[in-house]
Parts: structure tokens; sequence; C-alpha cells
């Protein structure tokens, strides 16, 4: 199980073999972020058909609580219907100059989703890998950065998604979207984005993501237990 130094808003994070204390004090998650704007609405009119209300712009911004951070591992639910998302993850040191990359999971309640989308993203965990890579190393072949899942059902790891980070809007385009939305960068993290699922929704016992560079032949991977504590 993947556990990491932790206190009030400082998270430890491992930045190209040494250790880092990084300090956040907003979070945010960044929904509807496919590069393809008509597969990105046909996806919003399939959600409606499914009772998830639809955004009132596209991409759709969700202030998380810093306290929903989580790098132990583990995360507890409620009920039977939770499920996570491989998102890349943007953290900003203490400049807005200083950007990191890493993997996490944006887990959400897909019941409480089709009543209030922030709130089904509020009361879950968000987790994020221990290990991040400064963005200066691979914005020069950022689309050919890959994203992908697993989940363990019934004890079986099954693919959940795969796709290079091509599918998700640009880095410029993310970073313009913030400005435009008025986030404080500095000492904030961003989950930026997924790509789509292999199968639709699952819901399983454990979560496993990873971001991969083929280009340096590097990976960051996390995984996470779900432990369903009622409902």
């Amino acid at each position: 199980m993947e556990k990491s130094a932790q206190k009030h808003n400082t998270f430890e994070i491992e930045l190209e073999g040494g250790k880092r204390e990084l300090t956040i004090n907003k979070a945010y998650c960044i929904g509807y972020t496919g590069r393809n704007k008509e597969k990105t609405f046909e996806h919003i009119k399939e959600l409606a058909e499914i009772g998830v209300p639809e955004p009132a712009e596209v991409p759709a911004l969700y202030p998380v609580s810093v306290s929903t951070l989580n790098q132990a591992g583990e995360i507890e639910v409620i009920g039977d219907k939770t499920s996570g998302e491989a998102e890349i993850v943007l953290i900003f040191g203490d400049t807005t100059e200083e950007v990191f990359l890493s993997v996490g999971s944006d887990h959400t309640d897909r019941g409480l989703e089709t009543v209030d989308i922030n709130k089904s993203k509020q009361v879950c965990d968000k987790p994020f890998a221990g290990k991040a890579w400064d963005i200066k190393n691979v914005i020069e072949h950022w689309d050919e950065l890959e994203l992908a899942s697993e989940i363990k059902i019934d004890g079986i790891w099954i693919d959940y998604q795969k796709n290079p980070i091509s599918s998700i809007i640009t880095l410029d385009e993310i970073k313009g979207y913030l400005e435009k939305k008025d986030i404080p960068l500095k000492n904030s993290i961003v989950f930026s984005g997924t790509v789509p699922l292999l199968d639709g929704f699952k819901y399983g016992e454990e979560f496993r993501m990873t971001l991969t560079d083929p280009v340096k032949g590097n990976s960051i991977t996390s995984t996470y237990n779900i432990t369903r504590i009622a409902g």
C-alpha cells in the first residue's frame, strides 16, 4: 500500500529522484476536457439520458476541498456505485512557473452525480500519486504521454482506460481556461482531464492509475483500495 508523509496541506512528492514537500491550498477538477468537441458533446448527451445534469459550460470547473486529497493508498466511500477515473494532475508550486505533472483519480459517486455533479466529486477523496515530473521535461512530447487505469473486481484486474493524452485538450488550453476562471494557480492542484472508458462505468475494490512517458521510458503508477463503510 502506498504511503506518504502528509501534514495539513503539505504533501511529500518524489521529484526527479528526490523528495520535496509541496504546499497545496486549493484543489480543482476540470470536467469535459475532451479535445474532440463533437465527441465531448455526444458524451454529455449520453450522460443526460441517464440523469446526469448537463454542464453550464464546457470545460466545467469543480472546486473540491483540499481535505479530500489522498495519498494514503486507501479511500473510504459510502454506497456501491463510486468509481475512479485516471486524470492528468497539474501541481503548481510556490510560483506559477513551477509546474509538476502527476496522475490522480477523480473518484466520484455515480449515484449522487445525477443530482449534483460537484457534490458527487466532493463526497469522495481525490487520490493522487506521490511522484511527479517537472513539466519542462515532458512538454516537448506532451501528446505522446499515455494515461491508463485498471480496476480490480472480485480479485481480478480489468483494463479500464488506456489512451494518449492527446485526447484531452492541450496544456495551453487547460492553463488558459484556469486563467479565464481566475483560479489562483500558485500552490494549487488541478485534476485536469481523463481519457475515455474502455467499457463503461465499473465498480470494484481497488483502482490503479498510470501515466506513461514512452519517449523517456518513465511512468508514474499509484494504486488505492476502495473501502465501503456504509450503503
